[in-house]
């Protein structure tokens, strides 16, 4: 027989009020930009099985992205998730504002976005049209404006919500050479991403920074990387001192990353923040296996930005406000 204490245990433990409450965490709806491969899908594959409801936005999605609407569809078919796909082309404020739309019609809410889309692109920065640099800066900036104009009504209607930016270690990291306009473009958004967080805190919505390193596998990131328009430049650098560095810097960039590194890291990284508890995520998550630095700049860019909002006066930019509880108190 068991001892008394053991058996009082046993008995606390089999009560229905006293089980232990596993994986409780809050079932958001959740809409990810650029999610037909790489990080997207990653990412809308791991929310779905950790019980979340996930839109995963994908362009052409009865064109040349049909066959991932159908991967999709198998997959939450195969898992018994809630895995959705919906037609949005971050180019296009209409479609961001019909995909936005459908989704708080048919919920009633939306409480997470997060912003993934984006484009590589790969060679001499001189060989790059000024087009070419402002179709890039469309696809990895301005496209989360116009999702951010689509959704932000709702969530500080809401007065309650979480904005995602996956970002690049680039933006603060070693950065080399034949990739400035990506890194240039990734730069920018991390930066928008910055000063959002505090224009939204008052709204009672969080933010977090995702920032990734290189990971020469599991995406599509150097094999669908855009090449320089100006082919005739290219071949100046090539037949200069130049000749044969596209390849030193993917052999650079292959040499420095773990054979383990996994991409789906930063999928498990952003599940980890959507179930943290609101007011408790943290502001920025680095998933880099190269270690480039980026860490330790963006702390110290992070930190002295903090200061500054602090010293002015404004320190309470650097949490969200509880708003939701203000708005059910006024009600």
């Amino acid at each position: 027989m068991a001892a008394l204490p053991e058996l009082f245990r046993i008995l606390i433990l089999l009560h229905p009020k006293s089980k232990p409450e596993m994986n409780k965490h809050t079932k958001n709806i959740i809409v990810i930009t650029g999610a037909s491969s790489g990080f997207g899908a990653l990412t809308a594959r791991a929310l779905a099985k950790a019980g979340h409801t996930v839109y995963a936005s994908i362009r052409e999605t009865k064109g040349r992205n049909a066959p991932q609407v159908e991967e999709a569809k198998k997959f939450a078919k195969d898992n018994n998730v809630d895995l959705r796909t919906i037609e949005l082309d971050v180019a296009s404020q209409a479609s961001a504002d019909a995909a936005i739309q459908k989704i708080i019609a048919d919920n009633k809410r939306l409480d997470v976005v997060i912003h993934n889309a984006g484009h590589m692109v790969f060679g001499p920065a001189e060989a790059f049209t000024p087009e070419q640099l402002a179709k890039l800066y469309d696809v990895n900036v301005l496209s989360t404006q116009r999702v951010n104009r689509a959704i932000l009504p709702q969530l500080r209607k809401q007065g309650k919500g979480l904005v995602i930016w996956v970002s690049s270690s680039s933006a603060a990291g070693g950065t080399p050479p034949y990739l400035a306009p990506y890194f240039a473009a990734k730069a920018a958004m991390d930066a928008m991403a910055v000063i959002y967080a505090r224009e939204l805190t008052r709204w009672g919505i969080e933010t977090s920074i995702i920032v990734p390193g290189a990971f020469t596998g599991g995406t599509n990131h150097f094999a669908h990387a855009g090449s320089p328009a100006d082919k005739t430049r290219v071949a100046e650098y090539e037949a200069g001192p130049y000749a044969g560095f596209a390849e030193q810097v993917r052999k650079g960039f292959a040499s420095i990353v773990p054979p383990d590194a996994d991409v789906s890291a930063v999928a498990d990284a952003i599940v980890k923040v959507v179930n943290t508890p609101f007011g408790k995520r943290p502001f920025r998550v680095h998933i880099d296996p190269t270690q480039d630095g980026a860490e330790v700049v963006n702390a110290v860019l992070d930190r002295v930005r903090a200061e500054l909002l602090r010293r002015i006066g404004l320190g309470d930019l650097l949490a969200p406000r509880h708003l939701t509880t203000e708005l059910q108190s006024a009600a």
